[in-house]
């Protein structure tokens, strides 16, 4: 199978990948994806849920694919109680675990819908799936678990409304024999090549990954759904070639203030130093 970018090409048909938002977004985040989400849910929250609600999420297919494409979160209502919102994210940007508490917080407010009685908050998870390693977490495995604790004594947890999970998929490949088999290493590995042999085993025994792999053939032939992936694509694109002309242009400006600091600061030691030779001849004479 070759590869060109984020789509994956078997013969003559293109298969887009999961891991763009866009596409991330339409293979979860659609109705009729309910059974889908459900299964991948229930690996990352490690529970069994009883119901998904996915109406709230709008159908990119329906808008105009040139138009500006803006946050394209999956978010889900489960047991008719509680919410999770889940990020698909390419490209590194600052300030990353900010913009997941900020998005959290988001949706956690909305639960009141002009209420003043604070009862009626929902508990919220954050789910955030990145396509690199995020640096503060460089000693953690691929998936982290967030709560907010007590430190000092006894280690309480202070609430079970805020709860943050973190899926860094380049760390599969660096995990332990005895994780390969956990549900949610399965679903990574589809996210990251459905195409792959280890996904084609896994949907011999995972009837909603095998639902997902043909929903995305479905969505691949879709005229509008690869105008939407190759639009985001040359985002990406655009977005990090930006990155790297910054970084250029902040390193040769760095070098060159640091050239232009140096020989102003030999020419002022230069000066100096004359000086004292000078005065030092005068003293002889």
């Amino acid at each position: 199978m070759a590869q060109k970018g984020n789509i994956q090409t078997r013969g003559q048909r293109k298969l887009l990948s999961p891991k763009l938002d866009v596409v991330f977004q339409a293979l979860f985040g659609e109705v009729g994806s309910e059974r889908i989400t459900k299964k991948f849910l229930e690996a990352i929250l490690d529970k069994k849920l009883e119901e998904v609600d996915l109406s709230r999420n709008i159908v990119l297919r329906r808008e105009n694919p040139k138009d500006k494409m803006g946050i394209l979160d999956v978010l889900v209502k489960i047991n008719q109680k509680e919410y999770c919102n889940v990020e698909m994210q390419m490209v590194e940007k600052d300030n990353l675990i900010e913009r997941i508490l900020y998005y959290w917080s988001r949706i956690y407010g909305k639960n009141l819908n002009g209420s003043d009685d604070y009862i009626e908050l929902k508990r919220t998870i954050g789910v955030l799936i990145v396509n690199f390693e995020i640096k503060k977490l460089k000693e953690l495995g691929y998936h982290s678990k967030w709560k907010i604790i007590e430190e000092k004594e006894r280690k309480l947890i202070l609430t079970e409304h805020l709860e943050l999970h973190i899926i860094e998929i380049p760390k599969i490949y660096k995990i332990e024999e005895n994780e390969e088999k956990e549900e949610l290493v399965k679903w990574i590995n589809f996210i990251e090549n459905p195409e792959s042999e280890k996904v084609g085993e896994y949907m011999k025994e995972n009837e909603e990954m095998k639902e997902a792999k043909e929903k995305l053939e479905v969505m691949s032939e879709d005229e509008k759904m690869q105008i939407l992936a190759e639009l985001r694509l040359k985002a990406i694109r655009d977005e990090k070639a930006i990155k790297r002309f910054a970084i250029k242009e902040g390193l040769e400006q760095g070098m060159k203030k640091g050239m232009e600091q140096g020989i102003k600061q030999g020419m002022e030691e230069g000066i100096k130093q004359g000086k004292k030779e000078t005065a030092k001849k005068m003293k002889e004479e």
